[in-house]
């Protein structure tokens, strides 16, 4: 049993490395934003700019961008429901909508409360 979990993780682990040494930076998203340009480090020589090249973007266009990335994956696309079609108004929370037929009212469960004495016997 012990075996079988060493091998799982060092296999799990393995293949962890390999997928990270063998990813294709070309595969990233290209995008404005990060003003350090081409700029490397005066002793390895490495850039030290996580998108070298890329432009400095402006602060409106930055947020714009960032708002929306991801609105097709977030956006709610909800079901068409048949009974909205009776639908003339939504008033609100807690307020039934106006609709075409029949108006209906619900009457509250209790129409008069029990009436305590304050003063205990």
């Amino acid at each position: 049993m012990k075996l079988s979990a060493i091998v799982l993780v060092v296999t799990a682990l393995v293949s962890l490395t390999v997928s990270l040494a063998l990813a294709n930076p070309a595969m990233l998203p290209q995008h404005p934003g990060y003003p350090m340009g081409k700029a490397v480090d005066p002793v390895t020589g490495q850039s030290v700019a996580n998108d070298p090249g890329q432009i400095n973007m402006k602060n409106k266009e930055a947020l714009t961008n960032a708002a929306i990335v991801d609105d097709n994956r977030s956006k709610q696309n909800l079901l068409f429901n048949q009974n909205d079609e009776r639908l003339l108004e939504k008033p609100g929370a807690g307020l039934l909508p106006k609709v075409e037929g029949p108006n209906i009212t619900i009457e509250p469960p209790v129409k008069e409360g029990t009436k305590v004495s304050a003063a205990p016997e």
